[in-house]
Formats: C-alpha cells, structure tokens, sequence
C-alpha cells in the first residue's frame, strides 16, 4: 500500500543530471551542488562570482532609467525652491516601507514633507482624490506617489488641475495609457530600457534616491543605510531576488541583523524572535506591518518605521503586535466560513475558487485567499462589500497568470491591478455573480493540467552521507532566498523511522521526525508541520521518502542541521517504486 502524497513531485531531467556530473568533473566539486547551481543558471565564472558576491558595485546607474532625469530635476528644483513635497504610498508592507524610507532620508536633508497613506477602506488601493485634495489643502506642489499610481491617468490629470505635479514611483504593470504626470519611473514600461526589471514598488523609490543622491554629492552608503526597509519590501512583496534584488537584499539583511532601524528591532523584540533569514523577515515582521493597514491604518507602519525615537517604536510595536494578533483571529474566522461556502455553493470540480459575502473584513481578504489555496489548489478570489462595491484580493497557483486571467474579465470590473501571482479589484455589487462565472470560465480555459496539482520541483535526490560541510556552507552563501533562488528542495529514498519520532505542538498537529538512512546507520532529525495524522503509517512503512528543505537551527549558540519537511511518502510490504 502507498500513501498518496500531497505535491508532485518534479525530479531535474536526464539532461540535467548528465549536465550536473559533467560540471562536478570540471569544478571538482559534488554533482548535488552543481545541480543547485545549474537550477540557478549558474554556469560560468562571472555568474558564480555575481551570485555568491553580491556588491554595490553591480547595482545599475539610475539614470537608466525612463524619466529619471526629469524626476530628479522636478525633485531638486521643488527643494531648491523650498516646496512643500508629498509622498503617498500604498497600505501595505511594500507601500509604507516605500514612504518609510523616502521620510527617513528627508529628515536628514530636506525635512519640509508630508507623508500620507490612503486609507484602505474609506479609500481603497492606489493614489486617491482624498490623497490629491489633503496635499493641495497642505500647500504641497509634489507629489511622488510609491507603490502605487500607474494606472491612475484620470486622477493624475485632476492633479495637475489642482497645480500639483506627480512623480510615479511604480512596478505594476501599466496600462496602455500612462498617466500624464512629470515623470513615470516603472521598469515594467515598454519604452524603458533599465536593465533590472523586477525591483520593488520601495527598489524604484530607492532608485530616485540614489539619483537625488549622485547630483548632491551624497554617498550611496548613506542611502544604504535605510536597505532594511528596502529588503522588507523585497521579501514581502515576493518580487524575484536576482540581480539588483539580491545584492540589496543582502545588504539589508546584513543591517537587520547588526544594526535594524527603531521600528524593525522594536518589531524583532515585541515578536521573540530571532531574525537569521528573509524567511524571518516575511513571516515575523512583514505581517505586524501589514496589520496596521488591514485592522486600522497604515500611517502607524509608517511612523514605527521612520521614528529613530526607540521609546516612541517601542510603543507602536506592541500596539501593531496586538493589531496582528487580532487579525489572526478575524481571518481565521473568515477561513472558516469561506470553506463552508465553497463546500455549500462551488462545484466540487471548480476551476477556480470565488467566494464573497458583504461583512467579511476587508484587511484580511487576501490572507484568506491564500489559506483557501491550500486547502482547494486552484486560483482564488475573496471579496467583501465596500462602499456599496464589492472589493476582492486574488492569489494564484505556480505557473497560473492570475493577471492575464482578470485581463480578460475586465468588462466585469470597475478597475483591477496586480501581478501574475496576486492582484486586487473592485467589482459592482449587481455583476458579482456575472463576474464569478466569467473568472470560472476563463480560468477552466487557460489553466494547464499541470497548474491543478501543487507541485515541488526538486533540486536533487541527496543520501544523508552527501549532507556535507561543503553543502552546508554552499546553502549558507546561497542566502537570501526567495523567487528565482528558492530554497533548495531535496527528497531522500528508503528511509527507516526511528523510535524517537513523535506527535509535538499544542494541538499536537505535527511530527518530530527521527529518520534512518539503513544503508548507513546515519540519522537525521525533521519536523514536518501538520502531519501528526500520518504518525502511525509510518510506523507500519517499510521505507519512508522524504521531501524537505535542509534549515540550520541555532539554538544557545549552538548550530544544528534539521530537515523541515515538506511532503512524506513511504511503502508498507513492498518495494519502494523509483
């Protein structure tokens, strides 16, 4: 009997593997890590050198650019005529570092701004009239606008009606249409030749500082100094970290560990834990960010990450702590009943997941989208009524162009905008169910039989005897992971389990695993989340295969190698099956 694993399980290809032991000759080195270098298109000098050296030096001129030149010259002139300048940014983690280190930056050299973060409810996503209206009231003639304003044309023309001129700092997608403003700073424009085109909505506003930087004899370093915001933007916005990613990446991290701004180690200390990886980053204190949008206003992430007073951070981390701690209750609930509604409403065979009812929380949709994919694998849309329209936050499945999808139902939207991965939309209250059907129909025609199943694309099959000093460190400077450098995934055959695994956790929902290479006689210790209920097939398996990332745990200054594992499959009374 073979229990039925929960991911497909994608091994590299023959060509791979022969190309992998042809590298391990020529680099002298094992064919496991060639594999993870050929993954990565690693496979020449220069590559390996830019990858495993991230500089400053790599970091591309930003001048090259589409309208760099004339945001930097509306910038400086606004200073050199003592202008009053605001920056508006999005509500999220991207949006609020985005605004975050533009103030920190100013209040050194330029300190007449203002900063505003629209508010999500009574404003929604994106640059705003309320926003347009709060910066001509405040006698501003500035705006640049992060995270946010490409697709806003119409606004952007009431703007300048109001004599306020806009710089967009954006990495959305624009329309066909740009907005009509100074200047449009998106590496994602057809027309712009910036070689790095993956920078996040905060990576574009850095850009503007480094120009406004080199014509004012300020040192990069300076701007440096504010890359902790900048790399809680890049792990949270789930942008790819290659390229100019990686090396501010790891600057970042480097800064988050030795020497984080007020807010960052207020949120640290507040959270208990310790921060080794982006990993941490994204999944300790990117949500006690997000929380501050979603359950009251984004203005609090803002002022946390700005202040260089500790007691003020102190203050606002424990408060932004409790926001998220009550956003985990309220979307949890949501969950709940979002799961009910599909097992009530959707056909079992749905192409894809929209759920709505009119009082769920707006600030936890999204989150609730993503708990759904794990539980139906398919493209998700959750909405809620807002202002007498129905606002929604959508996620995708590996591979699935969520972004295209929605392209094709905008007849039945108000607006939408987003990535390939995630977007957001407003839809009338009386096309809610048109709309429903349309994503339906488009998603059963577009997506591939192989985006149905979740899958884990495998690195390479490791022995325990291959779990060496030189892998380890390889992982190490492997380091930040993230889109297009994930985290390695390896699968180990034929495993024994030891007596000492176990079910562990307050609700006892995981496994401590203690598993056997019986070639060997080497054992390795795993934890594998939610799967206590597979504890006693296990014990009647007579090979266990695991599939797991390979973590280092530090512990009391101590390090320890520990499988976290991912998906388990094993064989009761017969053969494993290659």
């Amino acid at each position: 009997m073979r229990s039925k694993r929960t991911h497909q399980w994608v091994f590299p290809s023959a060509s791979e593997a022969e190309t992998a032991r042809r590298l391990a000759c020529e680099w002298n080195t094992s064919e496991v890590i060639c594999m993870l270098m050929l993954k990565r298109g690693l496979l020449t000098r220069q590559a390996l050198r830019e990858f495993f050296m991230p500089d400053t030096d790599k970091l591309h001129n930003p001048f090259l650019m589409k309208d760099m030149d004339e945001a930097c010259a509306r910038l400086m002139r606004a200073i050199n005529n003592n202008e009053r300048i605001i920056f508006f940014g999005d509500y999220d983690v991207d949006g609020t570092t985005s605004v975050a280190l533009m103030a920190s930056f100013f209040t050194q050299h330029y300190p007449n701004f203002l900063t505003y973060i629209p508010d999500r409810y009574k404003e929604g996503y994106g640059l705003s009239k309320e926003g347009i209206d709060f910066a001509v009231s405040e006698s501003c003639s500035l705006m640049i606008t992060l995270d946010c304003g490409i697709k806003s044309v119409a606004l952007v023309k009431y703007a300048a009606e109001k004599n306020l001129d806009v710089i967009i700092c954006d990495h959305h997608t624009p329309a066909n249409e740009l907005p009509p403003a100074t200047a449009v700073l998106d590496p994602k424009r057809n027309d712009c030749n910036y070689p790095y085109k993956d920078l996040s909505g905060c990576g574009v506003g850095f850009k503007l500082l480094c120009a406004y930087a080199s014509k004012n004899n300020i040192s990069l370093d300076e701007v440096l100094q504010h890359s902790d915001l900048l790399t809680l933007s890049i792990g949270a916005d789930i942008v790819p970290i290659t390229g100019e990613n990686r090396v501010l990446a790891t600057y970042g991290m480097a800064r988050i560990k030795r020497h984080p701004c007020a807010g960052i180690a207020s949120l640290i200390r507040v959270a208990k834990r310790n921060i080794h990886t982006i990993d941490d980053v994204v999944f300790t204190i990117a949500p006690r960010i997000n929380a501050a949008g979603r359950m009251e206003h984004g203005n609090l992430a803002v002022e946390l990450l700005s202040t260089t007073n500790q007691e003020r951070a102190n203050h606002l981390a424990e408060r932004l702590d409790a926001l998220n701690n009550q956003r985990r209750h309220t979307d949890v609930s949501i969950t709940d009943q979002a799961v009910e509604q599909i097992a009530s409403e959707l056909q079992p065979d749905a192409a894809a997941t929209v759920v709505y009812k009119d009082d769920w929380h707006k600030g936890v949709i999204g989150i609730v989208a993503s708990r759904l994919i794990e539980k139906h694998y398919r493209p998700t849309i959750v909405l809620t009524k807002n202002n007498g329209v129905y606002a929604g936050s959508a996620r995708s499945v590996i591979g699935f162009d969520l972004y295209a999808a929605l392209e094709e139902c905008s007849e039945e939207m108000i607006q939408f905008g987003g990535h390939m991965y995630a977007a957001g939309m407003t839809v009338e209250a009386s096309k809610i169910k048109a709309f429903a059907q349309r994503f339906e129909d488009v998603v059963r025609r577009r997506i591939l039989p192989e985006q149905t199943i979740p899958r884990l694309d495998i690195d390479a099959v490791l022995p325990f005897a291959d779990i060496s000093e030189t892998l380890t460190n390889t992982l190490r400077r492997m380091e930040p992971f993230g889109p297009e450098n994930m985290k390695p995934i390896f699968v180990t055959r034929n495993l024994i389990l030891g007596e000492n695994s176990r079910v562990v956790g307050n609700d006892e929902s995981h496994l401590k695993l203690e598993v056997i290479d019986p070639n060997t006689g080497e054992t390795r210790n795993g934890i594998a989340f939610k799967k206590a209920h597979l504890l006693p097939q296990l014990k009647e398996a007579s090979h266990v295969h695991l599939a797991y990332h390979l973590n280092e745990n530090k512990w009391n200054g101590k390090s320890s190698w520990q499988l976290h594992v991912l998906d388990i499959d094993f064989t009761i009374n017969q053969t494993a099956s290659q």
